[in-house]
């Protein structure tokens, strides 16, 4: 915990770490003693940043939420010896990001960086582009399942996440030809 003359009297964006699948516990229990304790004012928002994410799992795509920043939870709070304390104590959380886990601010910059933005309200709102997440991996063999190489099988050589791709070697005039496919056309054998 910091002097009491560190502390900011404006709200900021703080991080805490969590332990590894608690995000929605310890953003739950902290909105519980915010109405409990009483701190509408002094912990304005807690936010666990989600992005949809485009699964495709034996050719099929599903649109799934998943944690942006596992393991993390953000908070826009005036930090102050009840808020430090409030929050350090829920459980499920290992502490703030800063060394020594003294809570240090966010700067504008790191919220941009991470693809979170402020709106007129203070609110955290993440608006990364939508990602496509395909179940293989360099290795796999698959089956193209529609375009120009429909019915054909290869061997993943690459994985293009953010193109949504795979380059699969396929067996073209008795030699191996390396095609990029879109993860949509193809399904894992």
């Amino acid at each position: 915990m910091a002097d009491k003359n560190e502390y900011l009297k404006d709200p900021m964006w703080y991080v805490v770490h969590t332990y590894s699948g608690y995000e929605n516990k310890v953003k739950t229990n902290i909105d519980k003693s915010i109405q409990n304790l009483h701190l509408e004012d002094q912990i304005l928002d807690v936010q666990v940043p989600m992005q949809e994410v485009i699964e495709v799992k034996d050719g099929k795509k599903k649109a799934v939420q998943k944690k942006l920043f596992p393991g993390y939870v953000l908070l826009h709070m005036i930090m102050n010896d009840e808020t430090w304390y409030v929050v350090r104590n829920t459980r499920g959380v290992t502490g703030f990001v800063g060394p020594e886990s003294k809570p240090v601010p966010l700067t504008p910059e790191e919220m941009a960086s991470m693809g979170i933005g402020m709106d007129g309200e203070g609110a955290a709102k993440d608006e990364p582009e939508q990602m496509i997440l395909v179940d293989v991996e360099v290795g796999d063999t698959v089956s193209v399942v529609s375009g120009a190489w429909q019915d054909k099988e290869g061997i993943v050589k690459a994985v293009n996440t953010s193109r949504a791709t795979v380059t699969i070697g396929i067996d073209m005039f008795g030699r191996e030809t390396a095609v990029e496919i879109s993860f949509l056309d193809i399904r894992k054998m």
